[in-house]
């Protein structure tokens, strides 16, 4: 008879029990429902083993989405791979200032600067079917994974089009499409963690591309090329939304006003962090 039963090995796990629910769920292939209405199925040892393995490479501080291949933003299933950043909760304020920056305008055009999993953009996308959505990254394994998540997650058919993702460092990117394109709103989540800071040392964020989290420099250097280049890529009083750490809103709000934006805030998330800065052009 096997040793154990789903609750047996979820109460056993030196895991955060969530964490022990999702990979307990990934290794039998189940929902999540199933771990209450099988709990008490004696599994195979071939079962047992394929948790452990998940479990000892969540111990030894593998993210979780990187483990399971997926990561859940905006109420979508989000493929994750090692050359993306993680999509995180606090980033879903972006998708939500946006969208709503953009009620009553019809067909918009969005443009999504370091897109990485496709995350900001294809949530957008998935809200707004006539939105026209370009995208951008310097990572062509990133853009990748963002092209397979648009094809798996957005109708074939929706009103707006496929979004269009295309090779490049910011702005830089646009440089080939032709014609020239003006967007009615602009959304960013750049690297913004300082070079040297000890979180990129800890936790999850050892194993996510350092040129998503960094820019190497002071933190602001690529917020600042984004705010820099932002109006000439506006249309007149449209918005630029930026994520940002948790201590630079005031910065951030200084770089907005610096390049000639008005109407320049900031937005707090769940936690109460201001997490977000935007003006208009």
């Amino acid at each position: 008879m096997s040793p154990a039963t789903p609750t047996e090995l979820l109460r056993a796990s030196p895991l955060d029990a969530l964490d022990a629910r999702v990979l307990l769920t990934h290794a039998l292939g189940w929902r999540r429902t199933d771990l209450i209405t099988r709990g008490d199925l004696r599994l195979s040892e071939a079962q047992i083993a394929g948790f452990a393995a998940l479990e000892q490479r969540r111990l030894a501080g593998e993210p979780v989405a990187q483990i399971t291949g997926w990561r859940e933003f905006y109420g979508l299933d989000f493929e994750v791979t090692p050359a993306v950043l993680i999509p995180r909760p606090e980033t879903e304020l972006l998708v939500e200032t946006v969208l709503d920056s953009l009620a009553g305008l019809a067909s918009p055009a969005i443009l999504d600067l370091g897109t990485g999993s496709g995350a900001i953009a294809i949530a957008i996308a998935a809200q707004r079917h006539d939105a026209r959505i370009v995208a951008t990254d310097r990572c062509a394994d990133a853009l990748a994974v963002a092209q397979r998540n648009a094809r798996r997650l957005l109708d074939a058919d929706r009103a707006g089009g496929s979004p269009e993702f295309v090779e490049g460092s910011w702005f830089e990117a646009l440089a080939r499409m032709t014609p020239r394109q003006s967007f009615d709103a602009i959304v960013s989540n750049p690297p913004y963690i300082a070079a040297g800071d000890p979180h990129l040392s800890e936790g999850d964020l050892r194993f996510e591309p350092p040129g998503a989290l960094t820019d190497h420099a002071d933190g602001l250097s690529a917020l600042r090329e984004i705010v820099a280049g932002a109006r000439a890529w506006l249309r007149p009083g449209a918005p630029l939304w930026v994520e940002h750490g948790y201590d630079q809103a005031a910065r951030v709000q200084a770089i907005f006003t610096q390049y000639g934006f008005s109407a320049v805030e900031s937005r707090r998330d769940l936690a109460g962090i201001e997490r977000i800065t935007g003006a208009r052009s």
